[in-house]
């Protein structure tokens, strides 16, 4: 169950906790770095076979696999990724950046010139859950940029194909291929590039400990978004916030990975309660129970003070990597 702690009675050393990584994997991923740079495409189809139980012959999804995949999702499913896909489009849209120019005297000429990368190469989770929202929120804002190519690598499943959703979104947001390999050996193909994957100028997306510490690894090498995970949710709530909905947004990033933190900061003791009665009843709902409960249990806990503005203090001191406002003036 998850802990309730009162701000100011128990020692900041556990308020402001973070879930510690219990796996040496800087070794582990300098290793495999190694290998796909000496060996290519023999090292991820290595990998694959070693930790996703997958025998790889071709890396790239071919188009038939796509036209497969998209034929096999539900038709409900493709409006719905295609209506998300048009609000990410909306959202990244107002993003785009332009140059300018500043002309002096004498003829100096000032001024920034914005272009987009000539390839993107995206990092998509899949190995223990699908994730066809992170195919959208990553290459639509490429797509828009106007780079020259956008490619994907994410896991296969143990059949040696990718998750039909995963290739769905990706036909929908615009991508351009597709490869069939995932964790650090992934990230090494993409930085330094194999016989059958490009080599990029960025990568980008979420991952595993094993995909954050590879980014890390070969930064400098290639362009990289940032160093995330695992993942993490703070939410400052008010009295007035229903705990039914606090604790499944609580339980979303939960799902995610055991590492993945889940923390509410409060000033009402009676939502506290509500709220970890509430994650009780729904955690056996979940079909990724034992991976919630498992970050819910060491990782999760939920914060009261006294008052929002220490409600506040402590977020800013937590700084989450996803903050959530459920407070009557959340833009006050």
């Amino acid at each position: 169950m998850i802990k309730i702690m009162k701000y100011g009675e128990v020692p900041n050393s556990e308020i402001f906790a973070r879930a510690e990584q219990t796996v040496n994997v800087e070794a582990i991923v300098t290793d495999i770095i190694a290998d796909v740079r000496a060996n290519g495409d023999e090292a991820l189809k290595k990998y694959a076979e070693k930790f996703d139980g997958a025998v790889i012959d071709e890396l790239q999804v071919t188009q038939e696999e796509i036209d497969e995949a998209v034929a096999a999702v539900e038709p409900k499913f493709i409006e719905i990724l295609r209506k998300a896909a048009a609000n990410i489009r909306a959202f990244h849209e107002k993003q785009v950046r332009t140059g300018f120019r500043i002309e002096k005297e004498n003829g100096v000429v000032l001024g920034q010139k914005v272009t987009p990368v000539d390839r993107a190469g995206l990092y998509v989770p899949g190995g223990t859950a699908a994730y066809p929202s992170t195919v959208l929120m990553d290459s639509i804002p490429a797509v828009i940029a106007g780079c020259q190519e956008v490619v994907i690598v994410t896991p296969p499943g143990k059949d040696g194909k990718i998750n039909p959703v995963i290739l769905a979104a990706a036909s929908i947001a615009g991508v351009d291929r597709i490869f069939k390999t995932g964790g650090a050996q992934a990230i090494a193909a993409l930085a330094y590039g194999t016989e059958t994957v490009p080599k990029v100028d960025k990568i980008v997306g979420p991952g595993n400990a094993f995909v954050a510490e590879a980014k890390k690894q070969v930064f400098g090498q290639v362009s990289i978004d940032m160093i995330a995970g695992p993942s993490e949710i703070l939410v400052v709530a008010d009295g007035n916030s229903n705990p039914k909905y606090v604790a499944a947004d609580m339980l979303s990033q939960a799902e995610h990975d055991k590492m993945a933190s889940a923390v509410l900061v409060t000033d009402s003791m009676q939502l506290a309660l509500g709220v970890q009665a509430e994650l009780e009843r729904q955690l056996p709902l979940l079909e990724r129970e034992e991976i919630a409960r498992t970050s819910i249990d060491n990782n999760g806990k939920i914060i009261v003070a006294d008052d929002l503005s220490a409600v506040i203090e402590i977020s800013n001191e937590i700084a989450p990597e996803h903050l959530e406002l459920c407070v009557d003036n959340p833009f006050d």
